[in-house]
């Protein structure tokens, strides 16, 4: 496995992986498969993500296994969040793995690179979201140190979904 910073060449992997590991862990929750395709279009078109790679406080990271991209990891830098006052913070943003390589621990990997990452730059406290029903994202942050902060809720088309924020201090 090697894991290394993104860079702006990287964004049609990045738009890739996005699209893939979202539809893998969440597509069945659509009711209406445009829903889902609006989204996967606006959140990981390859000019959207190329963007994102260049604005100043956004960092990436890619895992690769066999020259293969299987993973990607965001940290958003001084992103603040209604339920953290602490500053500075940061937030962990995305921990995509293909759901054929979630066995070799390439999110911990990704994650503990990010962390490392945010640490060395003096944040205090990161945070993330995620799905309340996605149970093994869940235990997977709770059993890495991060804890319950919050609630809140966020629509895609029709659909509504409820998310808990947890955070970290670093």
């Amino acid at each position: 496995m090697q894991i290394r910073t993104a860079r702006i060449e990287d964004a049609e992997y990045i738009a890739l992986l996005g699209r893939v590991t979202f539809t893998e862990t969440f597509g069945h929750l659509f009711t209406d498969p445009n829903d889902l395709s609006n989204y996967l279009n606006q959140t990981f078109g390859v000019q959207k993500i190329r963007n994102s790679l260049t604005k100043e406080n956004n960092v990436f990271w890619l895992a690769f296994v066999e020259e293969l991209p299987v993973g990607y990891a965001k940290l958003k830098l001084n992103s603040p969040s209604e339920f953290i006052s602490e500053q500075p913070i940061c937030q962990l943003q995305k921990i995509y793995v293909l759901k054929d390589f979630l066995s070799r621990k390439i999110g911990k990997v990704l994650q503990d690179e990010l962390l490392n990452h945010s640490k060395n730059l003096g944040f205090k406290r990161i945070w993330l979201s995620v799905l309340k029903s996605n149970k093994r994202a869940i235990g997977f942050y709770q059993k890495n140190g991060f804890e319950l902060i919050g609630d809140h809720s966020f629509t895609i088309g029709k659909e509504k979904f409820d998310f808990q924020a947890m955070s970290k201090a670093l």
